[in-house]
């Protein structure tokens, strides 16, 4: 039986392949012999992945609050796997950083535009049933949103706002990193209101997580977003497309993005605060509102008024 030179060519590159491994071409074929073929359902692990909504109730609507934060944290991945992209190129080029950044846009402006699954999609009664069964989980605690902030800029603008000035013109390395993260942002975002203790869901997140996120910052000293983007050789219009796109970054991470959580906390817990307990203690009016928090990853690239109004616009609009 003759063999198409097609044919012919692909087996001396396998030949190669595997010569170049010290493997045995011929057991790798004879073993395809008996390989079954992929189907979807066991590419993408589809009977494990419907099994993984475990309801804490029997509410109904608890389904769609479980499925969507899984899905967030998928996104998630998907932000955290094009950072290390960036991190991993050899000699990286204007275009890569542009496309990683724009496809990062991509997933967080599917994050936002979808939210309405949760601010509109439940009903109002049954959350506040089924989420005080979940305390104190919360959000709050994504290990993977707060590696996508640290991955993102110079760990100064993570620091909360008015604790800045400690750390303000002094040279960012890794011992520094360590002062500077017991006054990073979203700690003051889980304290108890009446006595500005820790809550328990910020204790559980800093026992599991704490120490990861600390040397995970001191990694990113010179390999953030920032350090990468300033290392660029880029041309004016290259450097342009670049800034507009850090631009939508900084604004899908810092504003878009709480601010739809934000718009589902107004929706179902009234902003009553007897109802408070049900985010897992955060203090949630004044860590997810924009115009609090100041926290914006790349001042560099806004005016002074633009940083004044930081998200209070979109607040506005949801309010009115």
């Amino acid at each position: 039986m003759s063999h198409s030179p097609r044919i012919l060519e692909l087996i001396g590159k396998l030949q190669e392949k595997y010569s170049a491994m010290g493997q045995d071409m011929e057991s790798y074929l004879e073993g395809l012999l008996y390989a079954d073929v992929v189907t979807y359902w066991d590419y993408v692990h589809l009977d494990t992945l419907l099994s993984l909504q475990v309801p804490k109730t029997n509410i109904p609507d608890e389904q769609i609050f479980i499925m969507y934060h899984q899905i967030t944290e998928l996104y998630f991945k998907l932000v955290l796997s094009e950072q290390q992209q960036l991190r991993d190129a050899t000699n990286l080029s204007s275009d890569e950083f542009l496309m990683r950044t724009k496809r990062m846009n991509r997933y967080f402006n599917a994050l936002a535009h979808s939210f309405d699954i949760m601010s509109d999609g439940m009903e109002q009664q049954q959350f506040l049933q089924f989420r005080m069964s979940l305390l104190p989980a919360s959000g709050f605690q994504s290990a993977q949103y707060r590696m996508i902030e640290i991955a993102a800029t110079d760990f100064f603008n993570l620091v909360e706002k008015d604790e800045r000035e400690k750390f303000a013109g002094k040279t960012i390395d890794p011992v520094l990193i360590e002062d500077m993260y017991e006054f990073i942002y979203w700690k003051k975002g889980a304290t108890e209101l009446a006595t500005g203790k820790k809550t328990l869901t910020l204790k559980m997140f800093e026992d599991k997580y704490g120490e990861q996120l600390t040397k995970y910052s001191k990694s990113m000293v010179g390999t953030n977003m920032w350090k990468l983007y300033q290392k660029l050789e880029m041309t004016a219009e290259e450097k342009h497309q670049i800034v507009t796109a850090l631009r939508e970054f900084d604004l899908n991470v810092n504003v878009n993005w709480p601010l739809a959580h934000y718009k589902t906390a107004v929706r179902y817990l009234q902003r009553n605060p007897s109802d408070i307990a049900a985010t897992g203690g955060t203090n949630w009016q004044k860590y997810l509102p924009p115009r609090f928090q100041k926290r914006i990853f790349y001042p560099e690239l806004w005016s002074q008024e633009e940083m004044e109004e930081w998200g209070k616009s979109w607040v506005k609009s949801i309010i009115n």
